[in-house]
């Protein structure tokens, strides 16, 4: 058997700056996710952890490190045992939060915003995780800094899905409590972080364009009337327009 991947990568031109994905039909009967990069690629699973393994026969090491928090929980009860995750402890889930970066990057490309929204909450809860369980500063913060740019791959999942189906305005909102929370981040790590945020701007520069696209809604194309009947002076048109915003 040859295992040189060399013919793969020839059919399939590596497009720097750019996320080159594709799905592929797998030897097993499903889909699989390629990514490919610039020294090769890679293959991840649609659901369940990228690289398909179950450590310690969980379907991840959060699920895994999840258990063992609430057993130490029972066992609390009967003597002073508490739960802490170790350095080690915190590499096997930073490695394994890696592997879901991958794939919702890829995600996102393929614009499967379900998974997305997914894979990144998922990613929000192992900085949650750490934060309770980590005991030292320096470990949380390796996980923390990252917070912001999930949140904001999180939002876009969230409003790109509501668009679809609810529409401009519920998406808007969705932007919004994004970006509160990465304002209340940034709020209470003031002192490691700068001022500007590329992650809020670019959530607040998707919600300005997503407004001029809004439709108007009766009062707003109203209101916009009056304004030009105020400005022609046509004071008569301008009193009927008042009452009509009376009225609604």
């Amino acid at each position: 058997m040859n295992f040189d991947i060399g013919p793969i990568l020839d059919n399939w031109r590596y497009i720097p700056n750019d996320i080159n994905v594709r799905l592929v039909d797998g030897l097993d009967g499903t889909q699989k996710i390629q990514m490919r990069l610039d020294l090769g690629l890679l293959q991840m699973e649609m659901d369940g952890r990228p690289d398909g393994l179950r450590p310690k026969e969980f379907d991840s090491y959060l699920s895994y490190y999840q258990h063992k928090a609430n057993d130490a929980l029972e066992d609390l009860r009967m003597d002073d045992t508490q739960f802490e995750l170790t350095p080690l402890d915190c590499l096997k889930l930073q490695q394994e939060a890696i592997q879901y970066y991958h794939r919702y990057l890829a995600l996102m490309k393929l614009a499967d915003y379900p998974r997305v929204a997914r894979d990144t909450s998922r990613n929000i809860q192992v900085f949650d995780f750490v934060k309770e369980y980590a005991t030292e500063e320096e470990l949380i913060w390796s996980f923390e800094q990252y917070r912001p740019y999930v949140i904001m791959m999180n939002t876009r999942a969230l409003a790109s899905m509501s668009m679809e189906s609810e529409g401009i305005e519920e998406a808007l909102r969705f932007i919004q409590v994004g970006v509160e929370k990465i304002n209340l981040f940034y709020q209470e790590h003031k002192e490691k972080l700068p001022n500007h945020s590329f992650e809020r701007d670019f959530l607040e520069q998707w919600a300005k364009e997503l407004e001029e696209k809004r439709p108007l809604s009766q009062q707003e194309e109203l209101e916009k009337e009056l304004e030009r009947a105020i400005i022609q002076e046509n004071y008569e048109r301008a009193a009927e327009i008042r009452d009509r915003l009376k009225y609604l």
